[in-house]
């Protein structure tokens, strides 16, 4: 396989190509040798899900999206009606910005989950979960993913 036979069955598999090709990219660099990442990622000494890193990655492609940017209003907007932003202005965008990365994160780790699920379906990525089960209706509780990229698509990705 080379990078044109990859980008043509990622093609084939998803409605979003390109984030999913960015996704597998971003997986197989913190990848470990046999291609396993997760389920968590040391960022500036502490832990992280995977999949929230992988949120934060992509998060500068959606910068410029004017769904952000009514993400943004609407969380001011909410924040002002409920009299909870601080009168200082440069922490009142602070609390703000931490808002909107939660709504982004949790919208983020849903498109993650769905370019995931195609990546898997044709034979590119591997997912399964690891941590501690909770015996309850939601069993998934408590578990953070764990991506395993094929080794034909590593082999791809990590070239020159």
């Amino acid at each position: 396989m080379d990078t044109p036979a990859l980008l043509a069955v990622i093609a084939a598999a998803s409605p979003r190509p390109k984030f999913s090709y960015m996704l597998l990219q971003l997986i197989a660099e913190i990848a470990d040798e046999r291609g396993s990442a997760g389920p968590s990622v040391t960022v500036d000494g502490a832990d992280m899900p995977v999949r929230d890193w992988l949120c934060d990655a992509l998060v500068p492609m959606a910068q410029r999206d004017a769904r952000r940017r009514s993400t943004v209003a609407a969380v001011r907007a909410e924040l002002d009606e409920a009299k909870a932003l601080p009168a200082d202005r440069h922490e009142a965008d602070r609390v703000i910005e931490d808002k909107v990365r939660e709504r982004v994160r949790r919208s983020g780790r849903c498109n993650v989950s769905r370019a995931v699920s195609d990546l898997c379906k044709v034979g590119l990525l591997r997912r399964h979960y690891q941590g501690f089960r909770v015996d309850h209706q939601n069993r998934g509780a408590q578990r953070e993913a764990v991506y395993t990229v094929m080794p034909e698509a590593l082999a791809v990705l990590r070239r020159g």
